[in-house]
This record gives structure tokens, C-alpha cells and sequence, in this order.
């Protein structure tokens, strides 16, 4: 059987992710720095493992509840909401960047050791590592750090045919999505209702993206085709970028 490894298995994303790997068989091993938070039903038949991906004593964790060839290996952490570039605390900005490129960083290297021919590195961004604006510093700079090293494994684990990809999901209906919305409506002295709406209308379709369509593209990345992919970002923006 093979592995499927998952950092931020009890987020929103993550846990729609764990039970659409669990659905197709695979041995998941559910990564989480809150035990309780690991404690939900769509994470039932996952393997749970509690420790925290900021630091590097996380690699030997992780190692050690391995066993099996890693199919893939999905980054998905979310990090703090603390506001806009101008007054967001560095050291949020430096905990996000350590979260997102170190947390990959450290995964990696965790589970370098069981990787196969067609494993996937899988990160997940999002719109704002793409699409910058004044008030979501953290997820803003930790994305688009991320983007980039992401392109840094393509070319690195090529010769190897493991294969490196990012999915960026444009804003999805989640609590860290009300948290965004809150920062930007303290910011901009407006309700949070008038924010959300504000942010259905950047969708082409008016719509924010389904947390499911982002488990979905991870579970398209594992398909064999998905290796021409290599180094590319799967957006899943709803019609949010404009540029080309």
C-alpha cells in the first residue's frame, strides 16, 4: 500500500483532502500541531500524527511513522491572519514564510527516503501569492515564497521522476476566509458583509472556490498524466486573475 502524507489535515482543506485519499485507498497519514483538532470524522481510517512543521525536530517525527513508498506528499498548512503589509507584525511575516517554504522543506525531507517513481510534491497556496494586495501580508509573501520553491523541487527530484506541483485556490468559504474578510473590513472601515461581498464580486462567476474542487485537483495530480505538470500552479480561482 502506498502513503499519502498530509500537513494541515485538520483544516478545512486538508481534512476534504484526507477523505478523498482515504476514499481511493491510499494509507494516510494525517499531520497536525492540535491532537484534538485531528480528532473529526472525515479523518476516520487515517493514521494521525501530532507534531509541529515550523520545526525541525518534525522531520525525524515524521520519518519514523513511515514505512511505506509515499505516493505524495501534500503541504497544506494555513498560517496566521495579521493583517496588511503596513501593519502586520514582522514576525508573523517570518513565521508564515517558515511555516509554508520550512514546512515543505521539512516534509520533503521527512519523507525523501520512501519516495518512488511518480511521487508528488504537492503545495498548497493560494490567490494571494499571485495576486497581491494591502491587506493579507502573511498569506500574500508565504505563498508566493512557496510558488517558487516549488519550481526549485521540479527541477531538483526531475531526474528521479518525482514530480513537484502548487495548487492555488482562490479565496474558499472557510473560517480563515472570515478572517481575511475581517482584517480587510477593520482596515477599510467597512462591515464584514459589504467585504464579503466585495470579494464574490472579484469571482468572474461570483463565487468563492468549494474546498472540495481543491481535493479534487490533488486527487487529479496523482493521476500518471499529471507528471507534464511538473512545476506548474493548478489555479483555482473562480475567475479572480486577470493577468495572462
Amino acid at each position: 500500500m502506498e502513503t499519502v502524507v498530509i500537513v494541515g489535515g485538520s483544516g478545512d482543506i486538508g481534512r476534504h483532502i484526507c477523505f478523498a485519499a482515504i476514499e481511493q485507498g491510499y494509507d494516510v497519514l494525517a499531520i497536525g500541531r492540535n491532537a484534538d483538532a485531528l480528532q473529526m470524522p472525515e479523518l476516520e481510517g487515517a493514521r494521525l500524527l501530532t507534531c509541529d512543521i515550523s520545526c525541525d525536530d518534525s522531520i525525524a517525527t515524521i520519518s519514523a511513522a513511515l514505512e511505506n513508498p509515499v505516493r505524495a506528499v501534500i503541504h497544506g498548512p494555513g498560517v496566521d491572519t495579521a493583517g496588511g503589509v503596513l501593519t502586520a507584525p514582522i514576525s508573523a511575516v517570518i513565521d508564515a514564510a517558515n511555516i509554508k517554504v520550512g514546512g515543505m522543506m521539512r516534509l520533503v525531507r521527512a519523507c525523501e527516503d520512501f519516495f518512488v517513481e511518480g511521487t508528488r510534491l504537492i503545495g498548497i497556496g493560494g490567490h494571494y501569492g499571485f495576486e497581491p494586495t494591502a491587506y493579507a501580508a502573511t498569506a500574500g509573501i508565504g505563498n508566493a515564497a512557496l510558488a517558487n520553491l516549488i519550481k526549485q523541487y521540479s527541477i531538483a527530484f526531475g531526474e528521479k521522476a518525482v514530480t513537484a506541483h502548487l495548487v492555488a485556490p482562490g479565496p474558499a468559504d472557510t473560517e480563515r476566509l472570515h478572517r481575511v474578510a475581517n482584517a480587510r473590513a477593520e482596515r477599510a472601515g467597512q462591515s464584514v458583509d459589504t467585504v464579503l461581498a466585495e470579494m464574490l464580486s472579484e469571482s468572474s462567476i461570483g463565487e468563492f472556490t468549494d474546498v472540495s474542487a481543491v481535493a479534487w485537483a490533488v486527487m487529479t495530480l496523482l493521476s500518471p498524466h499529471a507528471s507534464a505538470m511538473t512545476g506548474s500552479t493548478l489555479f483555482l480561482d473562480a475567475g479572480r486573475r486577470r493577468g495572462i
